[in-house]
């Protein structure tokens, strides 16, 4: 039960619920279609606390970490996904254990 909680627990720290009911009631639950932005003169302003970026995977450890996230989900993590699952992963990591053919 206690790994249950740690897990729960963890899930809660990765993931921000203002963020996730920002995303969610702006777009999945709104009333009313969103209209498409228009092109602004000015630049929108990029986020700063996170960066979109693309990595490559093998296609057997994506398979893993979406198996992870399913698991997860199943426990009762509903808003686990990938991302979350990676952030938590990086939490754990100690670098004196990393393998030195990494």
């Amino acid at each position: 039960m206690t790994d249950r909680r740690d897990l729960r627990d963890a899930a809660v720290r990765v993931l921000d619920a203002n963020e996730v009911e920002g995303v969610l009631s702006g777009t999945f639950y709104a009333s009313e279609p969103v209209p498409p932005r228009r092109a602004s003169a000015r630049p929108a302003e990029k986020p700063q606390h996170y960066k979109v970026i693309c990595i490559s995977l093998y296609t057997e450890d994506l398979a893993r970490l979406d198996e992870m996230v399913d698991t997860l989900k199943a426990r009762g993590l509903t808003k686990a996904n990938r991302s979350a699952l990676i952030r938590y992963a990086l939490g754990s990591v100690d670098l004196d254990r990393v393998p030195k053919g990494l």
